[in-house]
């Protein structure tokens, strides 16, 4: 039987997924910098830019996320967000409906490793923030949160799976997200599945794959659902994978959900860091 849905998901047709107009670093100089600036995530209302350096001065420890909000003369210059900590701090992604900013961090007082926090986005700028706690965080890692409607989508190489780094979902049931389990289907393998995205239909999803992610080629996949299982995934042309370069971190983005943003070094020889782009992205 299992070979048969196996079978069944590598030979039928995927839905029409097209990448179309131009890819486009993203307010170069500003939000794209001589630094290592990973994982863009932009607000509902298209007016606030988060996402995360590796390297950029600063902020309160070595992985710090950044945020910038644009006017009417553009995007204004960044500065770290308030809820950053002298630990890691990575992965922002905004919520739909623009209330909450989900992230990841290895500050004290998680389970070990990784783990996915929240905070709220208030008035006067951003709450505390909130484990998600012990459903969602193992004594592993924990990366990449994206929540589209009730479900939360994220990786981890603590809770099982295919092996490494798989990808996984959860409900949100009255502010608890519960019912922990890994993506139906073939996208998960002993390699590498990590920083995913769901797409507008809120059930494709781009995703990025490595055999072993310290050391292998990191390259972004398109994963398309049929019949409740995800197909392995096709992967994405070098419009978007720079060849001889990785290129990671996909996110839809909020304020037109036509378009994900993604992280890569172009071309794989610059001298600047990895930078951030935008490319319209639809699926029919």
């Amino acid at each position: 039987m299992r070979v048969a849905i196996a079978f069944a998901l590598l030979t039928i047709p995927t839905p029409d997924f097209q990448i179309s107009g131009d890819t486009r670093e993203f307010a170069p100089d500003i939000i794209s910098t001589k630094y290592s600036d990973v994982r863009l995530t932009i607000s509902p209302d298209g007016n606030t830019a988060l996402w995360f350096s590796r390297n950029r001065p600063g902020g309160p420890g070595s992985y710090d996320i950044w945020m910038s909000r644009r006017a009417s003369g553009g995007w204004h210059d960044a500065t770290p967000v308030s809820f950053n900590s002298p630990s890691r701090d990575f992965d922002p992604a905004f919520s739909r409906d623009g209330r909450f900013v989900y992230f990841s961090s290895d500050r004290p007082g998680g389970r070990g490793g990784d783990d996915i926090y929240r905070v709220a986005v208030t008035s006067k700028g951003f709450g505390t923030p909130v484990s998600l706690g012990d459903a969602v965080n193992s004594s592993g890692n924990e990366w990449a949160p994206m929540v589209f409607g009730r479900t939360l989508l994220f990786s981890s190489n603590g809770h099982g799976g295919a092996g490494r780094m798989d990808l996984f979902t959860a409900v949100d049931r009255r502010g608890r997200f519960e019912n922990i389990k890994p993506l139906p289907g073939l996208v998960n393998t002993p390699a590498d599945e990590f920083d995913a995205t769901f797409l507008r239909d809120g059930v494709s999803i781009i995703f990025t794959r490595a055999d072993d992610l310290t050391k292998d080629p990191v390259t972004l996949y398109y994963g398309a659902r049929i019949d409740g299982l995800y197909t392995r995934g096709n992967r994405l042309m070098d419009e978007i994978n720079t060849p001889k370069s990785d290129t990671y971190a996909p996110m839809l983005d909020w304020s037109d959900p036509n378009y994900i943003t993604f992280t890569t070094r172009r071309p794989a020889d610059s001298l600047r860091g990895a930078d951030l782009y935008r490319v319209e992205a639809r699926v029919r």
